[in-house]
């Protein structure tokens, strides 16, 4: 198979997977902490913690504060041993390559195959993250700076843009009268159209 992708390719692939736009927004909710209207969207660590303390249920986060700089401190000593021990690894073999050619090396041929795979599922899927993140600080970006207001269909996945639509399609029933809604249902369609 004909090699396509550069060096540089890759590592714009690698860094922008694991950076991410989660980056962005997990620091803010991490510092500022976050609080959840059902107990559904609570940590399981939270039921945890009260049970041992006795305590009710925290339904949320609590904010890290300042101290969210040590987990990235943290963080960043923990990944500089992992880097020291992929460069230790690349010494011992004498091809270049990535986890796959490292564990060919060590472990054959098959788990070096299941790994190569491994590792193009792992960059679509966080690019994938990565794509739906940018692309929610565009449309709110193009939204607070011009005003303009992308289409549900073009900002939305397919999921997410059919459940509006069929709330949609209800509204225009319930409008008509030929459908019956709950209170719940008409405060939701109320907050929809003012988004």
């Amino acid at each position: 198979m004909k090699r396509t992708l550069t060096a540089l390719d890759l590592t714009a692939l690698g860094i922008g997977a694991i950076i991410g736009a989660g980056i962005f927004a997990m620091t803010g909710t991490a510092a500022a902490g976050q609080s959840f209207q059902s107990s559904i969207d609570t940590p399981v660590i939270n039921y945890m913690s009260s049970w041992v303390t006795g305590l009710p249920v925290q339904l949320g986060r609590a904010g890290a504060g300042p101290a969210i700089i040590i987990s990235f401190v943290v963080a960043a000593i923990v990944c500089s041993f992992a880097a020291l021990c992929y460069a230790e690894m690349a010494s011992m073999i004498p091809v270049s390559g990535s986890a796959y050619t490292y564990s060919y090396a060590t472990l054959g041929e098959f788990i070096a195959w299941i790994i190569g795979w491994d590792l193009i599922l792992e960059y679509a899927v966080g690019n994938i993250a990565v794509a739906v993140g940018w692309s929610e600080f565009f449309t709110k970006l193009l939204y607070n700076i011009a005003h303009i207001r992308l289409p549900l269909w073009l900002v939305k996945d397919y999921g997410s843009a059919q459940a509006m639509i069929d709330k949609a399609a209800k509204l225009v029933s319930y409008q008509h009268g030929q459908l019956q809604l709950s209170g719940k249902e008409i405060d939701e369609f109320t907050r929809l159209r003012k988004t």
